[in-house]
């Protein structure tokens, strides 16, 4: 299958030290590989409502926000959030456009964990702090959010930067945006989980059973 990478801008700003970022890198793309570019603030989501507990979400209305990016998910085999880091976490926007995985998981039709499984999914932030491990809790998100679906995660492609333009300051994460996307993205895994528990996680979810996250517990 080719490749077909598409990019989520979660700032509320256009043009952004994490969108700067994130275009860095995939201007090392081969030319082959297609690339979309969707910015979440141009295309807002309306608020969630969690229907788990009343019946199945609906298919999206034809030309809605949310079908727009259902059908560019569903197409896509990699997929980078590019989100700034927002009170250590990822921004209201992109955390809105995740929370639809969940509809997306119990819509009639859509078979979106199957579909989601084996395709990779990226992330590129900037933060204003010097200490990368701040950026911990975002990274996390997205690590269990692969997990939990049976994805591949590539990592967090960090920089620094505050006012706009800084990033492009940051030697480092320049030299590390050159080669980001060249990477081999491992199947995503919870901390607690060992190859065992991979095996016994990749069983059930052949069967068609797999234990929902602690959210929807």
């Amino acid at each position: 299958m080719s490749r077909h990478f598409l990019f989520l801008l979660g700032s509320s700003r256009p043009d952004g030290n994490t969108e700067l970022l994130a275009r860095l890198a995939a201007e090392q793309l081969p030319a082959d590989v297609e690339q979309r570019w969707l910015s979440l603030a141009e295309h807002p989501l309306p608020d969630f409502v969690d229907l788990r507990r009343d019946g199945d979400h609906v298919h999206p209305a034809a030309g809605s926000n949310p079908a727009l990016l259902l059908d560019a998910t569903l197409a896509a085999t990699d997929i980078v959030i590019a989100s700034p880091l927002y009170w250590y976490s990822v921004s209201g926007l992109t955390k809105r456009y995740l929370d639809y995985w969940s509809g997306w998981l119990r819509t009639p039709g859509v078979d979106f964990r199957a579909r989601m499984a084996g395709r990779t999914l990226w992330g590129v932030t900037a933060l204003a702090h010097e200490e990368e491990e701040v950026a911990d809790p975002l990274i996390g998100t997205l690590d269990h959010s692969a997990a939990y679906l049976a994805m591949r995660f590539g990592g967090v492609l960090l920089g620094n930067g505050s006012k706009p333009g800084d990033v492009l300051k940051d030697t480092a994460a320049l030299a590390r945006a050159k080669t980001f996307f060249a990477r081999e993205a491992p199947l995503a895994r919870y901390p607690y989980e060992t190859h065992d528990t991979d095996d016994r996680r990749e069983r059930r979810e052949t069967q068609g059973v797999a234990a929902a996250p602690a959210a929807t517990r």
